[in-house]
């Protein structure tokens, strides 16, 4: 047995062997718990500010729906992966440049809602805003509002991104207080709305190097998270909102607990966490007790993979009530099961890596959650759930052309995050689980609320593979998401469940009560 695949799957509860006809037992033990389930979810950043703006409403409700939608069709099968967080991005005023702003591409701009006069323009957003409302119509539980830059007016370059090989936060001094008050004014105004948002996450991977002029974004040092942190738990105070304030967004899991680098931006769990350090922030109000990170180039190796979770969970076990949530990924790092970024790629392949990631960040990291970058795209990239072009191959990614209308495009990437999304629920508990007997690999997790049991299991083998349920557990239905299936829903059998070959499949059912 391949020694790699032995400790991950040994890590996570898995009993192996290579036997691929004999048949496996799954095991459910739910007075063994672990972290409650905070939410599944993606962001709005760029690409729905046309889409949601300009397109057919019809294509607008159907992508909203293949988001949000927690309905079922007539044949029981889910009519989107219901996604629980919604990601809305809160601009810089790259838009308003044009040119001047530098970034060559306009679904990477932004609008600002606060102009260089000082005054307010509420119609912008308006494509951003569009999406935002569908996702609260389709009963998404959870908003979360960030920021990767200042307003261009409060910018020390006058740009949305930063400046060359300079670490600190891109805002003039003496304005960070006014930067504070930009971002809880919008939450403002969504609450007199009828959205609030539970999170406002404030940096974006701040350890990272934005001045190439390709999109938004700044640098921050920890001393700088610190002060700006400091001004927005005293304006969210003064708001009276209840939004809490997501620290780190590291741009690797690593620089969450150790230096790796730059000492002025790693290490964040325990420069914030630590009541010890100078830039200790967690007594602060509205601080929230989570630590966020993205799981970039993070991923291949699997021993890396491994590795780097194993050691973030082991940080955290030091800091008793503080959790960690996954916020950001997508397909950067190259691997040879699925190559590098370039080339969207809407079958199995890519939904079965972010699998086993999704899978090692929960199990393993033990994240209260998982976000996935962008829910749209309009690149040649592995960065959507849901793939837009012209439907013309001469001129397949012309983004001028898309800025009106556009072919919709499904993934199976989509459909694979919906196996947890849609059933994985907010404030469900992550129990134990294992399977037993001889068989091959299956990683699998398990989550509970009451007596409602949840089940997930990625199958990367070429083959099917039987498992055999519990009697703990009274299994009733079955939802496949391979190569010729989305989400299709199976009623299941007393008896043997086939885990059908490079599938994942999501179990519902009851915990039997003794």
């Amino acid at each position: 047995m391949d020694l790699l695949k032995t400790v991950l799957l040994f890590s996570i509860g898995v009993v192996l062997s290579f036997n691929s006809t004999a048949q496996q037992r799954l095991s459910v033990d739910p007075a063994a718990t672990f972290q409650t389930i905070d939410g599944f979810g993606a962001s709005d950043a760029w690409r729905t500010q046309f889409v949601g703006k300009n397109w057919p409403i019809d294509k607008r409700e159907y992508i909203a729906d293949l988001l949000f939608s927690k309905e079922l069709d007539k044949k029981g099968n889910p009519k989107g992966i219901g996604l629980s967080v919604w990601r809305y991005y809160i601009g810089t005023g790259s838009t308003e440049l044009g040119d001047s702003s530098d970034i060559k591409n306009e679904w990477r701009r932004s609008e600002c809602f606060l102009n260089a006069d000082g005054t307010w323009d509420w119609t912008k957003n308006a494509g951003q805003e569009w999406f935002l409302y569908a996702a609260q119509k389709r009963g998404v539980e959870k908003f979360l509002g960030f920021s990767i830059a200042a307003p261009v007016s409060m910018s020390i370059n006058g740009k949305g991104y930063s400046i060359k090989e300079d670490p600190r936060i891109n805002v003039k001094p003496g304005k960070l207080d006014d930067y504070a008050s930009y971002l809880v004014e919008v939450l403002k105004h969504y609450q007199g709305k009828g959205i609030s948002f539970d999170y406002l996450s404030p940096f974006n991977e701040p350890q990272w190097d934005w001045s190439k002029a390709n999109q938004e974004g700044t640098a921050a040092t920890n001393e700088d998270i610190f002060l700006f942190t400091k001004y927005l738990s005293q304006e969210l105070q003064q708001s009276g909102l209840k939004t809490q304030l997501l620290l780190g967004e590291a741009g690797k899991l690593d620089f969450l607990y150790e230096e790796h680098g730059d000492e002025a931006r790693g290490d964040q769990i325990d420069h914030f966490f630590d009541v010890s350090s100078p830039l200790y922030l967690a007594d602060l109000p509205h601080v929230s007790p989570m630590i966020t990170g993205h799981s970039y180039f993070t991923t291949w190796p699997l021993s890396s993979q491994y590795q780097v979770r194993k050691r973030l969970q082991e940080k955290m076990s030091a800091y008793p009530g503080l959790g960690f949530l996954q916020t950001e990924f997508c397909i950067l790092e190259k691997s040879p099961e699925i190559g590098a970024g370039q080339e969207r790629d809407l079958g199995m392949n890519t939904a079965l890596y972010v699998a086993r990631v999704i899978h090692s960040d929960i199990t393993i990291a033990q994240s209260q959650g998982w976000q996935w970058w962008t829910a749209l795209t309009t690149f040649d990239f592995k960065d959507g759930l849901i793939y837009l072009d012209t439907d013309d191959n001469s001129d397949l990614f012309n983004r001028d052309r898309m800025k009106e209308n556009g072919q919709v495009r499904e993934s199976k990437l989509l459909w694979a995050l919906g196996n947890y999304s849609r059933f994985v629920r907010p404030g469900m508990v992550r129990v134990s689980t294992s399977l037993q007997g001889e068989g091959d690999s299956l990683q699998v997790s398990a989550y509970l609320d009451k007596s409602d049991l949840v089940v997930v299991i990625n199958n990367h083998e070429d083959f099917d593979q039987k498992i055999e349920v519990g009697d703990e557990f009274d299994a009733q239905d079955l939802y496949i998401t391979d190569a010729t299936r989305n989400l299709a829903h199976v009623q299941i059998r007393k008896g043997q469940i086939e885990i059908p070959k490079r599938s994942v499949v999501t179990i519902t059912g009851k915990i039997e009560s003794n």
